[in-house]
């Protein structure tokens, strides 16, 4: 039997970047005393008001078929929400999809083909490669340095560019470094951009979870680049509701107008019952971003108060997000073989940066999303077995 090209090209993308993380959902199935530190999930629930307006809705009959566009109501909360940061911001400006994933699925179908190629900084989120490559076209590479605090430098992205280019897939702030761009280095990649006709399509999935009062930038927010940025974005993250899969994209009417009929080809809409709970999210003032920031902040000073003086872990402060990134290279181990043996011998299970891209291969990633005293005992656990890798090293060359 015969198979569409698709599955060839997302064969070696799935579930592999997640094998230390499936190894321990298997040990914690089997009564082992794992941590886990792999997923960026949550850890509060949804405001409780969000949930009651959900069922309310439910029970109210809003279980009928949407459209490709998105609820009335939805629609005209997200218009009030970008047209805060635009003026000129209108219903035609917005498509709803369920969740950031579907609608930067759908994006790329609008931009991208084969013979076409995608920027995208390295490190990158994992999902960011299949995406693109579900598409047809051919993702690019450009190296977010530890140097640079991983932000994106417009000089490295001149240099990655090439004829074939058409699209910037740009996060900001970022998964899983936590980097978050400031208007003037977004200027500056926007310039780079407009020189080259690329398409900025920017996840801004973090938005509301920015550390030590950080200003968040946007190059939607620039009147230079507004015609050629596309925002998306989601309840997942700054309402802790992954589950509900509610997000958005914004960008030129022109663009919506294409894009409508590939949204109305792949869902018929979404269901309206979350779409009035996400009109509430986004509307309303809820403090669950401000709780999530501060928790995370904390644990991430946790982590960096916990090694601090350490000589083989090297811990980086994120800016922003909910993930911490530690370099690991002093070990001798990169970050894929660090991972696989702080599982074998301590039972914490944390991501090998390689899932991330090249430019993280030394690295291992932690969430931030478990209690403070877990991620203290799970701190103190890779700390010692970074020791033992020492020790071992020690004893070797005696």
């Amino acid at each position: 039997m015969r198979y569409a090209s698709i599955t060839d090209r997302l064969a070696p993308l799935g579930s592999g970047k997640w094998t230390v993380h499936l190894k321990a959902r298997d040990m914690i199935a089997a009564g082992k005393d794992v941590i886990e530190l792999t997923i960026g999930e949550p850890d509060i629930q949804p405001d409780e008001a969000l949930m009651d307006e959900a069922d309310r809705s439910m029970r109210a009959g809003r279980i009928r078929y949407s459209n490709g566009r998105g609820e009335p109501g939805v629609v005209a909360a997200l218009r009030e929400k970008y047209r805060q940061r635009r003026a000129d911001v209108s219903d035609d400006n917005i498509l709803c999809f369920p969740g950031t994933q579907t609608a930067l699925f759908a994006v790329m179908l609008g931009l991208v083909e084969g013979g076409d190629a995608v920027l995208v900084g390295d490190p990158l989120y994992a999902t960011y490669e299949g995406v693109i490559a579900a598409s047809g076209a051919r993702m690019v590479p450009v190296p977010l340095r530890p140097e640079n605090s991983f932000h994106l430098q417009a000089d490295d992205l001149e240099q990655a560019v090439t004829p074939d280019c058409r699209v910037l897939l740009l996060n900001t702030p970022h998964n899983p470094t936590g980097a978050t761009l400031t208007r003037d280095e977004i200027a500056a990649i926007g310039e780079v951009c407009r020189r080259h006709d690329l398409w900025i399509v920017c996840d801004e999935v973090y938005e509301k979870i920015i550390f030590d009062g950080g200003t968040f930038a946007s190059p939607f927010d620039l009147p230079e680049l507004a015609e050629r940025t596309i925002v998306v974005s989601s309840i997942s993250k700054s309402h802790a509701a992954p589950g509900f899969r509610s997000g958005w994209a914004v960008g030129p009417e022109e663009f919506c107008t294409r894009l409508l009929a590939v949204s109305e080809t792949m869902l018929f809409g979404g269901q309206p019952f979350i779409a009035d709970m996400t009109a509430m999210a986004v509307s309303g003032e809820f403090d669950t971003a401000t709780r999530m920031r501060e928790n995370y902040q904390r644990r991430a000073d946790l982590i960096l108060d916990h090694l601090k003086g350490h000589t083989m872990l090297r811990p980086m402060r994120p800016e922003a997000g909910m993930f911490l990134l530690i370099d690991v290279r002093a070990t001798g181990l990169d970050g894929a073989a660090f991972a696989e043996r702080l599982l074998e011998d301590k039972q914490v299970a944390v991501m090998p940066g390689a899932s991330f891209g090249d430019q993280a291969a030394d690295f291992i990633r932690l969430s931030l999303t478990v209690d403070d005293k877990v991620l203290a005992e799970a701190t103190d656990r890779i700390a010692a077995f970074a020791d033992a890798l020492g020790e071992g090293d020690q004893k070797w060359a005696s």
